[in-house]
């Protein structure tokens, strides 16, 4: 552990996240999602009450399976699943405004939620420095989700930066947006159009966090975030026995 006697960074946003879930959501989380996958099954071992659906195709799964690799498209996410989901019925879920949250990543991230998915660098698109997955969910889920959460286990100046040059997708200006990070957590609100600094976590500073941020920072004083209760630190650990929530730092 890096901070404190029993928790680190990846159950602090582990934690983080599962305080993100509503009684009776509708939550999605897309591929390579080892982070938020631990985070679900742990909400659903605490008792929240909610409805998980991931690009396993699986819809409630049964979240006392422990994982056993990073994937988020293996039994991990489908085995014990009450019904298949396909990522075309996960589109019209949401679509049709009955879906409330999505977590999703990126590539980078600007400081009006733009995020890029699809190319970093080089002179143009057609020759970028990185080429990376694309829009599929972020771009579709990003513009229509009441509640898109961006999640991102690194936190500095490559991946929060001051314009994203390929955008694969912004947020809507009316719809609430939100950026969690392993430093703090960022969030538009409705009808606004920049992130703000929302809080830190117990382990950092405002100073920190502005020093591996790419934009300007405002605020000179918000709250910090209670750090994992002993319940969520006990929920994390019973359904992550091998520890993959750690992979993705």
């Amino acid at each position: 552990m890096e901070y404190g006697k029993d928790y680190g960074k990846p159950e602090m946003m582990a934690a983080a996240i599962i305080r993100e879930i509503q009684e009776d959501d509708v939550v999605f989380h897309g591929l390579a999602s080892s982070t938020p996958m631990v985070a679900m099954k742990a909400a659903k071992a605490l008792g929240k009450e909610f409805t998980y659906v991931t690009l396993s195709d699986g819809l409630d799964h049964d979240w006392s399976n422990p994982p056993t690799v990073a994937s988020t498209l293996t039994f991990n996410t489908y085995g014990g699943s009450v019904a298949t989901f396909g990522l075309d019925e996960i589109f019209d879920l949401f679509a049709s405004g009955k879906g409330d949250i999505a977590f999703l990543s990126c590539l980078q991230i600007d400081k009006t939620g733009k995020i890029a998915m699809s190319v970093l660098g080089g002179p143009d698109y057609d020759h970028p420095k990185l080429r990376g997955p694309g829009g599929a969910g972020s771009a579709t889920l990003t513009p229509i989700t009441p509640r898109t959460t961006i999640w991102k286990c690194n936190h500095d100046k490559r991946t929060m930066v001051e314009n994203v040059v390929f955008a694969t997708t912004s947020p809507d200006v009316n719809k609430m947006f939100t950026l969690i990070t392993p430093l703090c957590i960022f969030r538009k609100p409705a009808g606004e159009k920049l992130l703000k600094l929302d809080c830190i976590y117990p382990y950092t500073t405002i100073d920190e966090v502005k020093e591996n941020t790419g934009w300007e920072i405002d605020e000179t004083e918000v709250p910090v975030m209670d750090p994992p209760t002993e319940e969520e630190l006990a929920a994390i650990k019973m359904v992550d026995p091998n520890n993959i929530l750690a992979y993705e730092f």
